[in-house]
C-alpha cells in the first residue's frame, strides 16, 4: 500500500507540473477556445489508451499503473480545468463556443483512447 500511495503522489507531481506548464505556454484567452487544456485532455486521453493496452499484454511491476496511470496522466488530464474553462466561456457571453469546447473535449478524448489503445495492441501483436 505504501509504494502504491508513494507512486500515485509521485506521479501526480510529475503530471500536474507538466499540466502547469502547459497551460503557462499555451494560456487560454478571455474569450477564445481553451486549446491548451483541450490537447492536454486529448493527449492524455491518448497516452491512457497506449498504456492500458501495453499493460494488458506486458508483465509490469505492480506499481506501474498507479505511477503511470492514476498519476501521472491523472495528474496531467483535468476535468476541474475543463469545467470552469467551459463556465467561463458561458460568462464571456461564448455559449455556442463553450458547447463546442464541451462535446469535442468528451468526443476527442473517446476517440483518442480508442485510437492509443488500437494502435498499440496493432504495434504489439506485430
Amino acid at each position: 500500500m505504501r509504494v502504491t500511495l508513494a507512486a500515485v503522489s509521485a506521479g501526480g507531481v510529475i503530471g500536474a507540473l507538466a499540466r502547469f506548464g502547459l497551460t503557462q505556454a499555451f494560456p487560454a484567452r478571455d474569450d477564445g477556445f481553451p486549446w491548451g487544456i483541450w490537447f492536454i485532455n486529448v493527449i492524455g486521453c491518448l497516452l491512457i489508451g497506449v498504456l492500458m493496452a501495453w499493460l494488458s499484454t506486458k508483465a509490469a511491476p505492480n506499481w506501474v499503473r498507479p505511477l503511470l496511470g492514476v498519476g501521472v496522466l491523472g495528474g496531467f488530464t483535468t476535468f476541474s480545468a475543463y469545467s470552469v474553462d467551459a463556465v467561463r466561456l458561458v460568462d464571456a457571453g461564448r455559449p455556442l463556443l463553450a458547447l463546442t469546447y464541451v462535446l469535442t473535449t468528451v468526443l476527442g478524448a473517446l476517440v483518442a483512447v480508442f485510437a492509443g489503445s488500437r494502435l498499440t495492441r496493432r504495434i504489439l501483436s506485430s
